[in-house]
């Protein structure tokens, strides 16, 4: 199994750390998986689509995204995926604390690029295609990004963190950087922030049983009403999103191969195996024990 293989099978919640505060992780899914869950966190993210084409969405906007563009993300951004058309997809993703690009003392390019981009008041365009110079130098500065991250080789890190500076003086010599700090409407802030509250619960609750309603009373909503809102906000119905989740978890956790797949199936929320593995096998196109062989097998095999 390549590296490449190897790493699209890793989901990590931890996007590097204090030293090195970015994260980098290869993906590829088949013809109409579900691809990334509806998720948000405090970092930063470039997706690059890498082959094919997904259908994206950032709050309550759906965009498709084709091979060769990508999507930038601010902090605290919902966003999921799903493979669009008959090819399937595979992308790059770097995450990365903006934190990472602060000056140790206050200056201008503290001023000038770094704040602005924290406070979102000057960020990056969020679908970077290929129509415009502008965007294709942005592009190229993603790919050289993945490049530098594939290998490993010395310096890396230095490389990385030059290419973010210099897409962000480049986005604001060309004028292309996008003010989001006024947000979205007052009612599309709200349906975010109930959906934040929902998935946050099933994130902390997920290894026991959750009923649809002690979901739609966080809203608080009817059960009917909660699932439409749902389904309209994540195109997924609670049940498939928390099954969803459970099975991205037990991925996780196949990763350690003294783990029972048994134990694994109760301590991410199923109590019955049968319906795991066929939940599973549903999500990833293979059972849990063939994920397994395949996770742990050596790299080059």
């Amino acid at each position: 199994m390549d590296q490449a293989l190897r790493r699209s099978l890793k989901e990590s919640k931890s996007h590097g750390n204090e030293r090195l505060p970015f994260g980098t992780y290869w993906y590829r899914y088949g013809p109409g998986e579900h691809v990334i869950d509806c998720h948000w966190h405090d970092e930063a993210e470039f997706f690059y689509c890498l082959e094919g084409e997904t259908l994206f969405q950032v709050d309550t906007d759906y965009f498709s995204v084709r091979a060769g563009e990508a999507v930038f993300i601010d902090g605290g951004d919902i966003h999921a995926a799903h493979a669009h058309g008959e090819q399937g997809c595979a992308f790059f993703t770097l995450v990365f604390d903006t934190q990472l690009l602060a000056s140790a003392h206050y200056d201008a390019v503290q001023e000038n690029l770094v704040l602005p981009l924290q406070e979102r008041k000057a960020t990056f365009p969020r679908h970077i295609r290929r129509e415009e110079a502008a965007s294709l130098a942005l592009l190229e500065h993603i790919v050289a990004m993945m490049r530098n991250c594939s290998t490993e080789s010395p310096g890396f890190e230095g490389a990385v963190k030059g290419h973010l500076y210099l897409m962000l003086a480049e986005t604001a010599a060309t004028g292309r950087a996008v003010n989001r700090s006024i947000g979205n409407s007052r009612s599309e802030s709200s349906k975010i922030d109930r959906l934040k509250k929902v998935i946050q619960h099933i994130q902390q609750n997920y290894g026991h049983p959750i009923r649809l309603a002690e979901l739609a009373a966080l809203i608080p909503m009817s059960e009917g009403q909660f699932c439409r809102f749902f389904k309209s906000m994540t195109r997924q119905t609670p049940m498939d999103y928390i099954n969803s989740y459970r099975i991205r978890q037990a991925a996780e956790l196949l990763r350690e191969p003294e783990r029972k797949i048994s134990d694994i199936a109760l301590e991410v929320g199923f109590d019955n195996i049968s319906y795991f593995i066929r939940v599973f096998r549903k999500t990833m196109n293979c059972s849990p024990s063939e994920f397994r062989k395949r996770l742990l097998a050596p790299v080059g095999v």
